[in-house]
Order: C-alpha cells, then structure tokens, then sequence
C-alpha cells in the first residue's frame, strides 16, 4: 500500500493543471488557484484520504497523458551539504516516506524504469551530433517537472547496464588519457516537439551520478562588449561514476526552474575525433574537379539582362580560419561562393567549441552539408606556396593573381634605362666631357654630349651637389689663368655657372 501511495503522488506532480481540477472537483474539493497549490491539495488528499478509488481516479489521468508511469522522479532536497547550492528548498509533505529509501528498494530494470512512451505529436527528438553516433537508448527525452515553488528543482532517473553495454564500455579505447571512445551521455533540450532541438542547459544546472558531482561545461567570456558569455551546451559524459556491473545507477539533476521546459535523455555513444571525421569525408563527400568548372562556368556565363558581366572570380588560397595556406579546402553545399576554408581546422574548432559555422558567409555549415573541393585541391598541388590567390576564367581554367601583382612592382621600382654616372671614367669607358660652351655660361649644348656613337644626359647628381661643382669649375678657371682669379689688368674672371639641364649624364642609344 505505501508503494501504490508513493506512485500516486509522484503521479500527481505530473498531472496538468486541467487534471487536477478533474481530480479535485471530483472528491468534492477546490479547484481554484495556481498548479502549486493544486498540487500540495491533491497531495493533501492523498494523505488523509487513501482510497482505492483515489489512487484509481489519479492513475487514469496520469495514464491519459503517459501510458506508463514516469522514470524521472522528483526527489526531497537535502540541507546536509551534499547539495552544491546552500539553499535547501522545502517540498510538500510525503507522509513521513523517504523518497530516497524507497527508490534504493525498487528493484531496477536494465537500462530503464519503465519508459515514458509520448506520442507523436509531443515527442522530443535532439538533433543528430556529428562527434556523438548513438548505439542505444538508454533513456528517451523526459521532461523535467518541478514540483513546487522554489527555484532549484530536483529530478532523478535510476537505471541498470545489461552485460554488453557494460562490457562496451568496458574494452573501449581511449581516444585520450581519461576518455574512452564509448560513452554513456546525458543530453538536455528545450520540451519542443515543433522541430529538432540542439543542446541546451538549464540555469544552475548539476549533474550527481552515483553520489559524485560530474563535470558539466562552463562559460565561454565574449569578446564582444557587453555581450553575455555563452555556455558550450554539449552532452555530458557520465561513464567515469558508473557501475560497470548489475548495480543500479542514479542520475541526479539539479536546475533552476525559470519558466522554460526541459527534457532529458541518456544514450550510448561512439565518440568520434576530428581526424576520424575527416576521414570519413574524404571517403564520401568530394566534389569532382570537372563539377567544380561546371560550377565556375554557370556562375561566369553571361547573362544579356545583367548590366555587369563577370571575367573572372578571384579566390585566396589562405584559409580564413587561421590565416595560413590551405591544406584541404572545404565549403557546405548550400553556400554560395566559391571560397574555401581548410576543413581539418574547422573540424578541430567545432571538437573544441561546436558552433559549424561557415567562416566565409557565417550561414549554418553542419557536417552532412560539408564537400571538399576537387579542382581546388589539384591547384594546392599544382601552385607554389608563394601563390596566394587565384583566378577562375569563363571556361573554368583558372591562373595565378600574383604574377600580376609582381610585375606590377617590377615595373614601379625598375627604371626603363640603366643609369650610367660618366663622372667615373670606370663607369663606361670615357672621361667627363664638357662641351666648350659649358666653360662660357652657355646652356644650349652643355646639358647633351655624344660619346661612342650614343647621346649622353646628366641625371645622376642631384642639386645638393651643385655648389660644389661650381666651386671646383672656378678654382680650375683660376689656376688657368693664373692664380688668384684676376688677369693682368686687374679684372675678375667672370664666374661659370652651370645650366638646369648640365646635370648628370644618361647614354641613350
């Protein structure tokens, strides 16, 4: 009798607010207030009023929305410190049994406690998980329910390995020190039956397995200012508390009750690595060289109605995940350019902090969308590692950009003739050669000479240098005339001056 009493009331903190009213109208009491306060009223009944008809009444409504009782149960919150919050909170009275007593009694079944089996319109189905391929269900998404006020609720799950999944996790490899390639996982999402629902952990959530807290991710800090940081919602991986064994597991969630609905569920997983997925897609996933100028080709075929016609599309060779050259170029079907990203980098991110993510487009990039791109891989190979950028072409050859842009500094930094200094007689073979109308002042041919059959211009001194020529012009018109610059009569011998264009002198042949 005490266990049919313990199950009802478990039953009636699942019932629906309309159940309860059902329930409470029928035995003749109140049916007004909030689902809390329905439920400590119904738990009241149950307590001072045990009736088979009772217990017969709730079990009917439970079973018009689950056809089997329950495995996530709610649980009394302990004040002994075996909490990770200080905060005790109350639940309504049970009648003087101990939960917790009760459930080390029943004796579990392999690998669950009677399923909840939901329909199809509410049943709850988490996305698939790239690094995560399921072997078995252990426990189906189960919604969280919280049974009183307070914002730290307990649920509880209790379930028992068979002797292969045991022995699978067992003899599993270890893809690192401490983790095995078999696991046993726990996975939350929102109560959603709309779609697929990816991971998502609710506020002060806590995993107890067996009497040991297990490690659940923390924040990530945003670099954004202002920004929330973000928790990486992934599964959690429970096999180091397990019994390995016929011993009954008990799984503990603590999580704050702020309006959302949450579900669990509990699988065994094959845990893959980067490398592996890799491996994989190499196998299955590669677009064709010829697919890939066929692609090149329609986004390049001219369109009469577009005012713009495209030549050429450029593409980097450098990844835009880690600013290096690309290894094995990689984009997701769906998007629309012809970029690449280095796609053993992007599976390594994704292993370390799930987002997939296009880092070209920012559009979804999820693994069963990603190809690697065959022509693109033959130009890595074919190409320098000094190539860092490309050009497709209307018929889908391609050619390198950098050639371009090499010239384009020869031909800025490379003059078009060789400068020749004939002030150094080693230079070219000759000696300065002034013209004699540079001795009398006159410009009109001192700025151009003829030495070996070419014309030869001044261009190498630049002004800086000028005074000084000038000075040296006049101390050898002094020592010509003989001396100190005066003639016999006593006048100054008038003083050179050079002409703008008697600078420096370049041969043009």
């Amino acid at each position: 009798m005490a266990a049919e009493l313990v199950e009802a009331m478990n039953m009636v903190k699942g019932l629906r607010v309309s159940d309860l009213q059902t329930l409470l109208s029928s035995m003749g009491r109140s049916k007004s207030g909030l689902k809390q306060d329905l439920v400590g009223r119904a738990l009241k009944l149950l307590q001072t009023d045990s009736s088979p008809e009772l217990l017969k009444k709730v079990k009917q409504l439970y079973l018009s929305r689950f056809p089997k009782p329950p495995t996530w149960l709610a649980t009394t919150r302990r004040s002994d410190g075996d909490s990770p919050y200080s905060s005790p909170s109350p639940t309504p009275t049970s009648g003087g049994y101990d939960f917790f007593k009760i459930l080390n009694d029943q004796k579990a079944t392999p690998n669950v406690l009677s399923k909840p089996l939901t329909t199809p319109e509410t049943e709850v189905k988490l996305v698939p998980l790239p690094f995560y391929h399921t072997l078995e269900t252990l426990h189906p998404p189960t919604e969280l329910i919280a049974h009183t006020s307070e914002k730290l609720q307990d649920s509880q799950c209790v379930f028992e390995l068979t002797p292969s999944q045991a022995d699978q996790l067992r003899n599993a490899g270890e893809l690192r020190p401490g983790v095995r390639s078999i696991q046993v996982v726990l996975r939350i999402c929102y109560t959603d039956s709309s779609g697929v629902q990816e991971d998502q952990y609710p506020p002060n959530i806590a995993v107890k397995v067996n009497q040991s807290y297990c490690h659940v991710p923390g924040y990530y800090p945003s670099n954004k200012p202002g920004a929330e940081p973000r928790r990486p919602c992934r599964p959690v991986n429970i096999t180091p508390w397990l019994h390995l064994s016929n011993v009954a597991n008990r799984v503990t969630i603590t999580w704050g009750n702020f309006g959302k609905r949450y579900s669990v569920a509990l699988y065994l997983v094959r845990v893959f690595t980067a490398a592996e997925l890799y491996s994989q897609l190499k196998l299955c996933s590669v677009e064709s060289a010829d697919r890939c100028r066929e692609r090149i080709q329609d986004k390049l075929r001219f369109d009469p109605e577009s005012e713009i016609a495209t030549t050429g599309l450029r593409v980097s060779l450098i990844c835009p995940l880690v600013k290096m050259r690309l290894g094995v170029p990689c984009r997701a079907l769906t998007c629309a350019h012809l970029q690449c990203f280095d796609v053993i980098f992007f599976l390594q991110m994704n292993e370390k902090k799930p987002t997939w993510t296009c880092p070209v487009c920012d559009k979804p990039a999820p693994y069963e969308l990603l190809t690697i791109d065959g022509l693109l891989s033959e130009i890595l190979t074919e190409t320098n590692e000094d190539i860092e950028e490309i050009e497709y072409l209307t018929d889908g050859s391609w050619r390198p950009v950098k050639e371009e842009k090499e010239r384009e500094r020869e031909r800025s930094t490379t003059p078009e003739f060789p400068l020749v200094d004939i002030c150094s007689p080693e230079a070219n073979g000759h000696s300065p050669a002034h013209s004699s109308s540079s001795l009398t002042g006159k410009s009109g041919s001192s700025s151009v000479g003829t030495t070996g059959g070419g014309v030869v211009v001044d261009l190498t001194l630049d002004s800086s240098s000028e005074d000084d020529e000038e000075e040296e012009d006049e101390e050898e018109i002094r020592g010509a005339t003989g001396g100190d610059g005066e003639d016999s009569t006593g006048s100054a011998t008038p003083k050179r001056r050079r002409s703008n264009h008697d600078k420096d002198l370049l041969t043009v042949y």
